[in-house]
C-alpha cells in the first residue's frame, strides 16, 4: 500500500506528515472538529507504508491520517491504541518524541 509523505524542518524538530493516498485534499468533519487532509502539508511524494515506517525513525513528531498508515503505526508499536482519534470514521494519531 502507498502513502503520501512529506518532511517539514522546524527549528530542531522534524515533523513527518504520513496520509494514505485516497484522503489527500479531503476534509474530515466530527462535532466540533474539522480536520483537512492538506496536499502542502502531507504531499511530498508517494512511498510504501513500509518505507513510511522506516521514517519515523527519524522524525520528532509524527502526522499520521488513515487506516493503513495508522494500523501500521499500530503494530510497530509508535503509537499506543488509546492514542489513536476516529475523525469522521478516518483513524488519526500524533506522535511526539521529546
Amino acid at each position: 500500500m502507498e502513502v503520501y509523505v512529506k518532511l517539514h524542518k522546524i527549528g530542531k524538530n522534524v515533523v513527518l506528515a504520513i496520509c494514505d493516498v485516497e484522503l489527500l485534499g479531503k476534509t474530515l468533519r466530527d462535532g466540533k472538529i474539522t480536520f483537512t487532509v492538506k496536499d502542502e502539508f502531507y504531499n511530498g511524494g508517494k512511498v510504501g507504508v513500509d518505507e513510511a515506517m522506516c521514517m519515523v525513525e527519524n522524525a520528532t513528531i509524527v502526522n499520521l491520517a488513515g487506516k493503513c498508515c495508522v494500523e501500521r503505526a499500530l503494530q510497530k508499536g509508535y503509537v499506543h491504541v488509546d492514542a489513536v482519534l476516529n475523525i469522521d470514521g478516518i483513524l488519526h494519531a500524533q506522535i511526539v518524541k521529546l
